[in-house]
């Protein structure tokens, strides 16, 4: 298997945020959770903007 820099830097910082949580699954859930709340407004909703065409 060849390295990727992308995957590497990927897998490193999501080894560093496991870390961060004491690598428990339950705080690591409630880290991803949190962080998908702060950040809700800040992605696009493709399915409101996309129109469909009618055939």
């Amino acid at each position: 298997m060849k390295n990727d820099p992308v995957l590497d830097k990927i897998r490193e910082t999501r080894h560093l945020i496991s870390a961060q949580c004491q690598h428990d699954p339950k705080k690591l859930v409630a880290y991803y959770l949190q962080r998908q709340k702060e950040r809700e407004k800040k992605w696009v909703d493709y399915k409101a903007d996309t129109k469909v065409a009618s055939a």
